[in-house]
């Protein structure tokens, strides 16, 4: 038996390491060659002490308190030369990927499709040349770069982690280097490498309701988490509310109408803010924000979206004087490097 230990560093990048059943996590990634910040490796200096975000450990009693207070125990914090997983796990490594002598994988991919859900978004569909797939986080991302290495970007996952076919939405921007290479010169069977992956935007351990916000493409990596509270079939209240600018950008509908089929509690609303749309829900997301979705505090915010909504959201829960529980959010830019003339 072993457990999957998802590392995050600093930096942002994540590394993903096996465990054997009564070995020590450190030992783990060192052997898979991932040197974590260590000295004494016995339980006296603390040196290795990180953050298990998420999941069931052992730490025996062969440390001093002086390595790890009983303070820190209760804030879920481990020396990894003790810590045996009883469980797969979510540690977060105070020190840059770099310093650990490592850095994001690649992966070898091939396209197998190129969709055009709508005049201004695309979705990319990659297959993994591993056969394990590519394990990551629901919500983080990978940069993508084309097959003559001369364009790179960075996109979020919108399909389930370890899966070997690999989705993405990416906004169609006009004039975008890549943006004109999916849409204009990539086909079936072009090459193209991964980087990844990364990113501090991830879903956490389900503990309280959830409210997901999405802006456009910021779709995508909300996708990624419903498949996995699918695939843990979560029975929290998730809500989810969809913004698009026009009629013509809204996407994956069927998706999100199958996730209530398959969620026992998951509900969603779509609004536009174009004043001509044929939606019921005109405005912005901030527009559709219910006291009911927000459980008086007791709630978890995953928002993906372009910093104005971002922005916005932030400043509408301050007004509300609304604190949630927990507030992750990503904010994405798009990065239009115009196709050479």
């Amino acid at each position: 038996m072993s457990y999957t230990i998802a590392l995050n560093f600093e930096d942002g990048v994540s590394r993903f390491i096996q465990c054997h059943a009564d070995e020590k996590v450190l030992d783990a990634a060192y052997r898979q060659k991932i040197n974590l910040p260590m000295d004494c490796s016995d339980g006296v200096c603390g040196t290795c002490k990180c953050h298990c975000e998420s999941g069931r450990f052992d730490l025996g009693d062969d440390f001093l308190d002086e390595a790890l207070s009983d303070t820190e125990l209760a804030q879920q914090m481990v020396l990894t030369c003790q810590m045996v997983p009883e469980s797969d796990c979510v540690i977060n490594v105070p020190m840059a990927s770099t310093l650990c002598k490592t850095t994001p994988q690649t992966w070898a991919t091939t396209i197998t499709d190129i969709t055009p859900l709508s005049d201004s978004t695309l979705e990319l569909a990659l297959q993994c040349e591993e056969a394990c797939g590519i394990d990551f986080l629901s919500g983080q991302y990978v940069n993508l770069t084309t097959p003559q290495g001369d364009i790179t970007r960075a996109y979020s996952f919108s399909s389930l982690p370890g899966a070997n076919r690999l989705t993405f939405l990416i906004r169609n921007v006009p004039n975008g280097a890549m943006s004109h290479y999916l849409s204009h010169l990539a086909k079936a069977g072009d090459k193209m490498t991964l980087a990844g992956p990364q990113g501090s935007f991830y879903l956490r351990e389900v503990q309280r309701p959830l409210l997901l916000l999405a802006g456009g493409t910021g779709l995508s990596p909300l996708l990624s988490i419903l498949h996995t509270l699918t695939r843990q079939e979560t029975t929290t209240p998730i809500h989810l509310i969809y913004g698009v600018s026009r009629d013509t950008d809204r996407v994956k509908l069927d998706a999100l109408h199958n996730f209530t089929e398959k969620l026992a509690d998951f509900s969603y609303q779509l609004c536009v803010s174009d004043p001509d749309t044929s939606e019921p829900l005109t405005g912005h997301v901030t527009d559709h924000i219910h006291p009911d979705h927000l459980y008086g505090g007791e709630v978890d915010i995953y928002l993906c979206g372009p910093p104005p909504m971002v922005d916005s959201v932030m400043n509408w829960l301050q007004q509300q004087q609304i604190t949630p529980q927990h507030f992750y959010y990503e904010k994405f830019t798009p990065q239009a490097a115009e196709v050479p003339a």
